[in-house]
């Protein structure tokens, strides 16, 4: 066994272990300084050791048998009951608290894939999400064997509605709308896709992972957004996550069905293992108490007046920074976005807005890449509003000395995006991802080494670095013949 990760003979001090574990997080984004701009959503330290504070007095709290801790079945009906009301929910919509947006979304499909075995017989289910929906519903459809046909664009970056008519056929569960989407932070038109559905008796979700709680404090501020929640007749399920704009701990969304009868689609039930009868209604069996209870207690201490304020708080901190980005010549913002996210492209040959990124990242930004077409990604949170003028003078800085040394970009992603086009199979990409991601779970695991170059952000950094090697590899070859 690796010595270092080996269990120690004697229990040590708790002020060595959390010298430690200061240690390990030396090289953790500086989610506090609002130097990142996705996986995190820190208000403050205030509110994060109120949450420490209400997790510990439920640390041994377990949420798999309902019947048993009481305290968190009640905490869990309360939050359902408070999004049922912010999302304009019928007296009848139900629902659970789930670990997490993916765990939400996975829900949905095996809701809706079980829902049309029972009542269609259906054997080979299918689901329709647009191009843009969120990588979780693809996770989701190969975890239970549903079909996905993806749904093209038009000109303007949204949904087409003329194909989605015509790709709708009997084998259809379910139908899929974001508000936002994730890549460029639009809300699909949830009412024209949801009468679509309707009409072909096919349920429609809506993915409010990102915008479920804060859209609808935009909303009592006075801004004007397209129709998107329960209001919206066909819409059967919603998905919400209390750990983004919520502000909650990390392991907390909602799942909610406009009735009983479509939720009871998502539980599990076992009556003949010898242990006893068993039913589940979430993918986990035991749910950690402290997440049901820091959920809760956010609520509680936020309330309507905090989120609205910090909704417009939020929301004048991404029309700023959207505005800034506008303003540098030779960048734009991507379709049409609403809410706290936004991805901007370059319109500039001469600026190649990857090369953008790696420059921001030797900045100290962490920064997120988009597709179809190349982009920078912003999810913008409360906690930005004091780093807007740097962010803009460092952008605005890294386009200007690209526009005057077109070579100033080091290795990162631009290079590594430019040759994608000598990978001749992303199968060959999704393999080695697949080795190097199953690398961290080895024995003595728990770190990805692929040189000095790589950019520290994560698994996409590893994805540029894998596409990277295999595009040279392949360059080399075509050279040599």
């Amino acid at each position: 066994m690796n010595g270092e990760s080996a269990l120690p003979e004697r229990g040590r001090d708790a002020r060595e272990i959390l010298a430690d574990l200061e240690d390990l997080a030396a090289d953790d984004p500086d989610y506090r300084a609002g130097r990142t701009f996705s996986l995190t959503y820190h208000l403050d330290d205030t509110h994060e050791a109120f949450l420490a504070d209400v997790g510990r007095r439920f640390a041994s709290a377990n949420g798999l048998n309902p019947t048993a801790f009481k305290s968190l079945k009640r905490m869990e009906s309360q939050i359902v009951g408070a999004a049922a009301g912010l999302l304009h929910g019928p007296d009848t919509v139900c629902g659970m608290l789930t670990a997490g947006g993916t765990e939400s979304c996975m829900l949905a499909v095996k809701t809706h894939r079980d829902r049309a075995r029972r009542l269609k017989k259906l054997r080979k289910p299918e689901m329709i999400i647009p191009m843009t929906g969120h990588v979780a519903w693809l996770k989701g459809a190969e975890y239970f064997g549903v079909r996905v046909h993806r749904l093209p664009e038009t000109r303007d970056h949204r949904p087409d509605l003329k194909r989605l008519k015509k790709l709708i056929n009997r084998r259809t569960i379910m139908v899929l709308g974001s508000a936002p989407e994730y890549p460029r932070g639009m809300i699909d038109p949830i009412p024209e896709m949801a009468e679509i559905a309707a009409g072909a008796d096919v349920p429609f979700h809506v993915d409010a992972c990102v915008g479920g709680f804060i859209l609808p404090f935009m909303e009592m501020n006075g801004h004007s957004l397209p129709a998107w929640d329960f209001r919206t007749p066909g819409v059967t399920s919603i998905s919400a996550d209390l750990h983004k704009y919520g502000y909650a701990g990390k392991g907390a969304s909602l799942i909610l069905y406009r009735d009983l009868e479509l939720f009871k689609d998502q539980i599990f039930v076992e009556t003949e293992w010898p242990g006893g009868m068993f039913a589940s209604a979430g993918l986990l069996g035991t749910r950690p108490g402290a997440a049901y209870a820091t959920a809760w207690a956010t609520l509680q201490s936020i309330g309507i007046d905090g989120y609205r304020r910090m909704a417009r708080d939020t929301i004048a901190t991404a029309d700023a920074l959207r505005a800034g980005v506008a303003g540098i010549a030779g960048l734009a913002i991507i379709g049409s976005p609403t809410g706290p996210l936004f991805a901007y492209r370059s319109t500039d040959p001469k600026i190649d807005i990857l090369a953008v990124g790696d420059l921001m990242e030797q900045r100290g930004w962490l920064v997120d890449r988009v597709q179809k077409p190349d982009g920078l990604h912003a999810m913008v949170t409360l906690n930005h509003g004091r780093i807007v003028d740097r962010y803009l003078a460092d952008l605005a800085d890294a386009v200007r000395q690209l526009r005057e040394n077109p070579q100033a970009s080091p290795t990162g992603s631009a290079a590594t995006y430019g040759l994608m086009a000598h990978v001749p199979a992303r199968s060959m990409v999704r393999r080695r991802l697949r080795d190097i991601f199953a690398g961290l779970y080895a024995p003595g695991g728990g770190e990805i080494d692929l040189g000095a170059a790589a950019p520290a952000r994560g698994l996409s950094g590893v994805a540029e670095r894998v596409v990277s090697a295999l595009a040279r590899r392949r360059a080399r070859k075509e050279r040599r013949r």
